[in-house]
């Protein structure tokens, strides 16, 4: 039985896959690297399944040269690829599997922006019924930052489900234009017309802070920015300013620079803005997506450990 350590988070989106994995024991950790660590130590598993947490040292010296290291997900900026690679570990991670997950996830940011529902909500239940004025999404026009997998699915969605315009940005013009009514590599031509502004690139280095305060005032006034990408490829305190001053409308966010959210300045905390709307990471967290994750990710080891690894995702520094 192969012996697997699995953040506490991870195993509670997915517990009923890893608590009957034939070939595998799961046993939950705590996702604070020196506990992982010890958690690591403590049973001799050779393989962990890990978040979104940033691991920096402890956990790659836990792991035996030859382990595997799985991050539960697709963005795996909080794993040292480098460091791994010299302790002899192999990362991994499970792309294409929670693609309709964060594609619906933002759909549904653009139509709460849009109607207000969760404000309207909250208010309806204190007793204070108000309605406000919204904006239909039919008709309307969003530009796709980053046109992969799930860029590619919210482009389908918005323009079958909503007969919204798809137009289509990224650093290269993808294989794939399917719901794509066009597409350029100039960023200001790509939102110049956008009613939504979605964001759907990874967090390298080249795009940390990606969107500024320079890009965010090349969008409509009117236009809403959507973020299920990652946290760093938006500079938090230009969207602040941005909202605040009334350059952009208002923003739907998924996904922080700092998880839990933390304001980078406390006097431009994006909490205070009414026009911002704040979900806790919930782009993947559905229970077709988790379940999805975990078969993927306990496939990886089995596929590692048995030296297959051309059938998996590697990750490399």
């Amino acid at each position: 039985m192969i012996r697997v350590i699995v953040t506490e988070m991870e195993y509670r989106k997915a517990e009923n896959v890893f608590k009957n994995a034939e070939e595998f024991q799961c046993i939950a950790a705590p996702a604070e690297e020196g506990a992982l660590a010890a958690k690591i130590r403590e049973t001799g598993a050779r393989c962990a399944i890990v978040g979104t947490t940033k691991y920096r040292g402890p956990l790659y010296d836990a792991l035996a040269q030859g382990g595997v290291l799985v991050r539960f997900g697709v963005g795996h900026d909080g794993i040292d690829k480098a460091l791994a690679a010299t302790r002899g570990i192999l990362c991994c991670n499970t792309p294409g599997v929670l693609d309709d997950s964060v594609a619906e996830c933002a759909i549904g940011l653009m139509l709460e922006c849009a109607r207000h529902i969760a404000a309207c909500s909250a208010a309806a239940k204190n007793g204070i019924w108000s309605p406000r004025l919204g904006r239909e999404l039919s008709g309307k026009t969003v530009a796709v930052i980053g046109c992969g997998n799930i860029g590619r699915k919210v482009a389908r969605i918005a323009q079958l489900g909503f007969g919204m315009t798809t137009i289509g940005h990224g650093i290269r013009e993808p294989v794939d234009r399917s719901f794509l009514d066009s597409f350029t590599c100039d960023f200001a031509e790509a939102v110049a017309p956008a009613n939504v502004v979605s964001l759907h690139i990874p967090e390298t280095a080249s795009n940390r802070n990606f969107l500024n305060l320079d890009r965010l005032k090349k969008m409509k006034p009117s236009a809403i920015l959507i973020n299920t990408a990652r946290g760093g490829v938006l500079d938090e305190d230009a969207l602040y300013d941005a909202v605040e001053s009334g350059v952009i409308a208002g923003a739907g966010l998924d996904v922080f620079r700092q998880e839990p959210y933390q304001p980078q300045n406390s006097g431009k905390d994006l909490r205070t803005l009414e026009n911002v709307l704040m979900t806790p990471h919930l782009g993947s967290s559905t229970q077709e997506a988790c379940d999805r994750i975990a078969r993927v990710a306990l496939n990886n080891i089995s596929l590692a450990l048995a030296g297959r690894t051309k059938d998996i995702h590697l990750l490399v520094g």
